[in-house]
């Protein structure tokens, strides 16, 4: 049996099952979407969080940097849409995101629950997959919607360095390479990426909030929301999070 970050069903779909424990007698999962812009920490907070709960972090972006790696032969028809979108350099379509999503609703079932990060990211995105769910029968729990002034995620991502050839990521403050500028692993000479300038971010953000504002909303009224300050280390965010989903489900 595998472990429980195993996701072989979500990255490939349909025809492939991940192989994971199964859950202790009694366990009640957790099947939460993950909100908040990029460089927040959701994928972060997701790892900590499949640690402590078991929930498998289930990402659509991973969906998509995988797809170009399974033979062709494997790829569902939807899979090949959104490639085809992809190599265009457009947006994959929310139809085609839907389908994607309903091609693993059996991850959604998955007894230990789910992470769900990257989608929905717009209204009518959420409406269909209340719809999804409500055809399998699985309620969402909870909405985490992690938040931190804007400001704050430029000085995180515009402090971050890259190395171009074996991709460690560093950061000028909080993670710095022994020698500065220079790669630990390999010496190359570290970069900034173009969409980690302060100008590039605060147009990414600006983005996210245009978009997400009504989502947030829409979750709100639902009662599903919980606002979680991501300010701090990922261990002071996780426990944050884990105190305000206790509470949740205690009433």
């Amino acid at each position: 049996m595998g472990n429980r970050s195993e996701r072989t069903g979500w990255l490939k779909g349909p025809g492939f099952e991940c192989e994971i424990e199964p859950p202790p007698e009694g366990t009640v999962p957790w099947r939460l979407v993950l909100l908040g812009p990029p460089g927040v920490g959701k994928g972060t907070q997701a790892a900590l969080l499949n640690q402590r709960l078991g929930a498998c972090h289930l990402s659509t972006g991973d969906i998509f940097r995988a797809a170009k790696s399974i033979p062709e032969a494997e790829r569902s028809p939807a899979m090949k849409e959104a490639i085809e979108y992809m190599e265009k350099g457009l947006l994959v379509p929310d139809r085609i995101v839907l389908d994607l999503i309903r091609e693993r609703v059996h991850c959604l079932k998955c007894p230990w629950g789910f992470l769900l990060d990257g989608f929905p990211r717009t209204v009518p995105q959420a409406e269909a997959f209340d719809q999804i769910l409500q055809e399998i029968q699985v309620p969402l729990d909870g909405v985490l919607n992690y938040e931190l002034e804007i400001e704050k995620i430029v000085a995180r991502l515009s402090g971050r360095r890259v190395c171009p050839q074996c991709k460690a990521v560093y950061h000028i403050e909080t993670l710095p390479p022994k020698k500065e500028g220079i790669c630990d692993q390999c010496g190359a000479q570290l970069i900034l990426r173009d969409d980690d300038r302060p100008e590039a971010v605060r147009t990414r953000m600006q983005t996210y909030q245009e978009q997400t504002a009504p989502l947030i909303e829409y979750y709100e009224k639902k009662g599903l929301l919980l606002h979680i300050n991501a300010e701090g280390t990922p261990e002071e965010i996780l426990n944050r999070t884990i105190q305000l989903l206790e509470k949740r489900r205690s009433q």
